[in-house]
């Protein structure tokens, strides 16, 4: 996951109270980190910290820098651990000067940049991929920042949606495939990049257009710039799990509505794998809730807010103790008794993952009282692990990979337990289904340009 944001301010009006809202409405992509940088006197400057964007930076601090352009990020660690060093943006003053990267992301050729740029005397100070791209500019010192950077892109495969803050220039950049969402927006004379359009409602900028994939947008007092990649033709192969649970609903990706998409995940789930007995809908907070109001819609079933979450709990799996980790869904999500005693549910929710939360749910649902639980997901069954920026397991640890739909149901304890087809989840997001990845569902992933099945 993680949340890239960027604001360019031609007039040199001050922007980083506009990057901390703005990361403050993308909290949702990342929560272990969260940081921004500016350039002032051909100098980088950072400030970063560990947790949510409130606890991790001073909004006061930043409204009185009068920084006219700026990057932020919220991270979510798919690649390196949940370390200090690892928060983003990662900046340097080098030799052709200073240079900042927020990356939203995966990078599937790392491993062998690092060993490559090792051997020529490269000298890493975090483990997360991004890094690779500050050592590639670096490395290209004859050339002016920009081009570095536009060789650098030129070299790396997998998933890249970036901010990159030069001496005077604010810079996206978005991968051939366009895995990651990346949006532009303007407010005034201050132009914006985000990962996600929620994060320009904030900011009161209005949502322009999506980075194309390969493109690169250099924004600078001039204006904006639109340069492609090179030798990089545009692909386009847009993450179908950002429409399921990843983005907000309230965002627009690639011109299509996530809170339309989800809603018709529902209605299309309905009708794929109907409950005659339900005598209500309830979806899992938040991500099932659009999902479960379209299945309601469409089934005539009544839709209620019956399980409750507790908002000021973060993610389950930041757990201090083993006591928390054991009361974890608990503390987090609580069925209403009232609304479930006596009566037979459809609970939907978007994915099921390890199974762990899905079988907790189902438990604490009996024990509210209902009769019967059925559980239907608005995905299919996600069954291989994701390479391009999703922290989703080894097929090992996946239950939809080790169990068939029986025995998982037995194993969440679902009274019926059914997901949706690929053929629905792609009619659902609305895009052509050769421009989605599904490759957490079908195991279809990307080698060599080209789609490749993988076989459990």
């Amino acid at each position: 996951m993680c949340g890239v944001f960027g604001a360019f301010s031609a007039s040199g009006r001050p922007v980083l109270e506009d990057v901390y809202l703005g990361l403050y409405a993308l909290q949702h992509r990342g929560q272990e980190s969260a940081g921004v940088s500016w350039i002032d006197h051909g100098n980088v400057h950072s400030l970063k910290g560990m947790g949510l964007v409130h606890n991790a930076l001073d909004q006061g601090t930043l409204s009185s820098i009068p920084a006219s352009s700026a990057i932020g990020h919220v991270r979510y660690s798919t690649f390196g651990g949940s370390l200090f060093q690892n928060a983003q943006p990662l900046a340097a003053n080098y030799a052709r000067g200073p240079v900042a990267i927020a990356h939203n992301g995966n990078l599937t050729n790392a491993d062998g940049l690092m060993h490559y740029l090792e051997n020529r005397g490269a000298i890493f100070q975090s483990t997360c991929d991004t890094e690779t791209i500050l050592h590639l500019m670096a490395h290209q010192a004859h050339k002016n920042p920009l081009d570095a950077l536009m060789d650098a892109l030129r070299r790396l495969e997998g998933a890249y949606s970036l901010a990159v803050l030069l001496e005077d220039r604010l810079v996206a950049a978005r991968d051939p495939w366009g895995f990651r969402p990346l949006v532009l927006g303007v407010r005034d004379d201050v132009t914006y990049v985000a990962s996600e359009s929620c994060a320009l409602d904030i900011v009161g900028a209005k949502l322009l257009r999506d980075v194309e994939p390969g493109e690169v947008v250099v924004i600078d007092a001039k204006g904006t710039l639109s340069l492609r990649i090179p030798m990089t033709p545009r692909k386009g192969f847009h993450c179908s799990f950002e429409y399921v649970y990843f983005a907000r609903p309230d965002s627009v990706l690639d011109g299509r509505s996530v809170y339309q998409a989800r809603k018709e995940l529902g209605r299309r789930l309905a009708l794929r794998c109907p409950c005659s007995e339900a005598e209500l809908v309830a979806g899992m907070p938040d991500s099932g809730t659009l999902a479960a109001l379209g299945y309601a819609e469409a089934s005539a079933c009544p839709f209620e807010i019956a399980v409750v979450r507790n908002r000021y709990v973060g993610r389950t799996f930041i757990q201090p103790t083993q006591r928390v980790r054991e009361i974890g869904v608990r503390i987090k999500l609580n069925p209403n008794g009232e609304i479930f005693r006596d009566r037979d549910a459809v609970v939907v929710d978007d994915s099921i993952v390890r199974g762990t939360t899905a079988s907790r749910v189902v438990s604490l649902i009996r024990d509210a009282g209902a009769r019967s639980v059925h559980l239907r997901i608005a995905s299919p069954p996600v069954r291989f692990p994701c390479y391009y920026g999703i922290d989703t397991p080894c097929s090992e640890e996946l239950a939809a990979a080790r169990m068939d739909l029986e025995a998982l149901r037995r194993e969440v304890g679902a009274d019926s337990l059914a997901y949706l087809d690929e053929t629905d989840l792609v009619e659902s997001i609305g895009l052509p289904e050769e421009k989605l990845c599904t490759a957490c569902f079908s195991g279809r992933y990307l080698e060599g340009g080209t789609c490749h099945d993988l076989e459990l």
